[in-house]
């Protein structure tokens, strides 16, 4: 007698750490807020652009910075190997963020030689190996701008920072972000940057061995991205630090100036934050956060950016003054989520509160109409059907003739908003039998008039 071999079970496979799937009942709201977006945009004038995923590992060496944590530490790099003896091997980079991107494709594709203003927006995923938490993904998703052009089209106007600030406080009221903060500084010219480093580098040495891990070695190699620390223990000799605003120049000085006074006369309130100086290697005068108070936790920003004057010459291009910046759309969503969750939690123990029925949230839309063949011989006739329906433009799901009536309506009144019978009767008379769910009616109607009468219900 043998023995039965035992199989070992494949184990079951899962999205990678650190990654996620978004699933139907979660992308409408994820629509809903590229769609404002997207629309928010054409009327500031912007234009969407695309880049790749993954760019040249030297691109964002040279751009963001050898010495930021992005670099040095979170990047997904690989060796692109020859595909022949005569190619030479390619250090590739999933892109980290789409700013040096952006600024790579303005060079490579001459956009300033229009000598017009390109202001630039996109939507997509970028990748960063940081240890995955709450709102932050190996695979996270962004929506961010770019204004960038030569000098003769005004891209170095302090009103063009002013713009982008006050389009970003009407997106976060457009979707329904309540209790939004902005954070502003200014970081200063190239020059003011060298002069600053020198002082913080020599403030940092005495106390140096008294900072934590990371803060000594920035201390050493970007002593800015000390101030960008969280680490609770150091804020004290952080605070004390000298500030970046004693060692701006006139001309920084009067540009920052300028900025707060077009945005007073916008009414978009902000708070000076001198110790942001966000610490890629590109950013040069204004720099902004905005945070929130509902749903991210004490790492509360949910966009940030700033100007980057000098960017496009680091890339080996031409003098191109620019501006941008980037939601991190996965807390942006957190954010919505947390806030109609309080609205629900409210109107629960207050009358009259907001509820999940707010502007901060957003559900399925239920179809215009399910479509249930009575038998399989009319399955053809309810595809035919639904053809004609979605070409009308209305949303349509077909059933299957083997399924029982009952069946039926149980999928119907769950997807959509009516059930449409369709028998042999109804096929021979050229009629169809709908019920309306929140009614109750049901009657007989033309499959010549459907169309039309759906619409109208729905309308």
């Amino acid at each position: 007698m043998t023995e039965s071999k035992k199989t070992t079970a494949r184990p079951t496979l899962k999205a990678v750490r650190g990654t996620r799937d978004l699933l139907p009942d979660q992308t409408p709201l994820w629509n809903h807020v590229e769609a404002t977006a997207r629309a928010l945009f054409a009327r500031y004038g912007f234009g969407e652009i695309r880049t790749p995923i993954f760019e040249t590992t030297e691109l964002f060496a040279r751009g963001v910075g050898e010495e930021t944590d992005i670099v040095s530490k979170e990047m997904f790099t690989w060796e692109d190997r020859a595909r022949a003896a005569s190619e030479k091997a390619q250090s590739l980079t999933l892109r980290p963020e789409s700013t040096a991107g952006v600024v790579r494709a303005y060079i490579e594709h001459k956009l300033g030689e229009t000598g017009q203003l390109q202001k630039l927006y996109y939507i997509g995923p970028q990748f960063r190996r940081e240890r995955p938490q709450r709102g932050r993904y190996r695979q996270f998703w962004q929506i961010g701008a770019e204004v960038i052009g030569p000098q003769s089209s005004g891209s170095e106007s302090p009103l063009r920072d002013a713009e982008i600030l006050e389009m970003l406080a009407s997106l976060l009221d457009e979707l329904g972000i309540r209790d939004w903060r902005l954070e502003l500084n200014s970081v200063g010219s190239s020059e003011d940057r060298v002069r600053y480093n020198a002082a913080l580098r020599e403030a940092l040495q005495p106390i140096k061995h008294q900072l934590c891990e990371d803060n000594q070695r920035r201390a050493d190699t970007n002593p800015l991205r000390v101030l960008d620390s969280k680490e609770e223990a150091d804020q004290d000799l952080i605070n004390a630090l000298p500030k970046i605003a004693d060692y701006l120049g006139p001309e920084s000085k009067a540009h920052f100036d300028q900025v707060l006074a077009a945005l007073d006369a916008c009414n978009v309130p902000y708070h000076l934050n001198p110790r942001l100086v966000r610490g890629l290697d590109y950013y040069t005068r204004t720099t902004f956060e905005f945070t929130v108070t509902t749903g991210l936790g004490t790492q509360n920003a949910l966009l940030g950016g700033g100007r980057y004057d000098g960017l496009s010459e680091m890339l080996g291009g031409p003098k191109a003054p620019g501006i941008g910046f980037a939601i991190g759309e996965d807390r942006l969503i957190l954010t919505l989520q947390a806030q109609a969750e309080q609205d629900a939690a409210e109107s629960a123990t207050r009358p009259g509160a907001p509820g999940l029925a707010s502007e901060t949230w957003v559900s399925a839309k239920k179809l215009d109409a399910y479509i249930a063949p009575l038998t399989p011989a009319q399955n053809p006739a309810a595809l035919a059907l639904a053809r004609e329906l979605r070409t009308a433009g209305l949303t349509v799901e077909v059933g299957d003739g083997t399924f029982k009536l009952r069946k039926s309506f149980d999928i119907a009144d769950t997807l959509a908003r009516h059930i449409i019978l369709l028998g042999e009767d109804e096929v021979a008379t050229g009629t169809a039998t709908v019920k309306t769910f929140a009614t109750g009616e049901q009657q007989e109607i033309p499959l010549l008039e459907l169309a039309q009468t759906l619409r109208l219900e729905h309308d």
